[in-house]
Formats: structure tokens, sequence, C-alpha cells
């Protein structure tokens, strides 16, 4: 019986899904509503993307956002699809290199991305509050 209340399940969960795409393609299938759904994901995506670029120099999902952002996109946009795919693959490729150098190349890159992240996170909270950290450092040595 549990059996049958899966599929049930399955079946209400796809019929759903069919649901929110037909509804879509009701709204898609006049102009207006084409341009509404083409406006609304643009908005979406793009403050996706912009939020995940400024995010990108601190630590955190920065490049997470700016994928998902045009993943979004990539729902309404051919531009951003090739964007999104170019992205996937350049990550995968970079992925396989390092996957493929030894360890002392995979602990300088992890080093230098580490001391990047440093430096962008002192620069950021010297600008934006007016705090070096190293000089408090400093001065909580001495």
């Amino acid at each position: 019986m549990a059996v049958t209340d899966d599929r049930r399940g399955d079946a209400t969960n796809s019929s759903r899904r069919e649901g929110f795409k037909n509804w879509l393609d009701g709204v898609r299938s006049t102009r207006t509503g084409r341009l509404t759904v083409k406006v609304i994901i643009g908005v979406v995506g793009a403050a996706l993307v912009i939020g995940g670029l400024l995010l990108v120099p601190l630590p955190g999902p920065g490049w997470l956002i700016v994928f998902a952002g045009l993943a979004v996109l990539a729902t309404e946009f051919a531009w951003a699809h090739r964007l999104l795919e170019y992205g996937k693959k350049t990550l995968s490729a970079w992925t396989d290199w390092l996957k493929r150098q030894g360890w002392p190349v995979r602990i300088i890159v992890g080093a230098v991305t580490l001391a990047a992240a440093a430096v962008l996170v002192w620069f950021t909270i010297k600008l934006g509050f007016g705090i070096d950290l190293l000089d408090q450092a400093r001065a909580f040595v001495a």
C-alpha cells in the first residue's frame, strides 16, 4: 500500500510541475505576459549576479551566487545560457587540472588563495570601517 502512495505522491508532484509549466506557458502566450516574465527574470537574475559579484572578494559564497543568478537568467536569455556553460566548462577544466597536480602545487595554490582572501578581507575592513588590522595586531602584541 505504501508503494501506491509513493506512486501517487510522484504523480502529484509531476502534475504540480506540469501545472506550473502550463500556467507559465499560459502567461508567456501573450506578448505582455512574455515581456513581464522576461523583465522579472531579468531583474531577479541581475540582482543575484550583481550581489554575488559584490561578495566575490569576501569569504563566502560569492561565485555560487553569481552562478545561481546566471542560471536564473539562462531560463530566458540565450547569452546567459552560453555564459553559464562557458563558466561551467572553465571551472571543470580548472578543477581537473588541479586534480592532476601533485601535493606541492595544490599546497601552493591553496596558500596563494588564502593569502589573497586575507588581503582582500584586510583591504575591505580598512576601507569599509577604517580599521587597520595590522596596526591593531601590532598594538595588541606590543
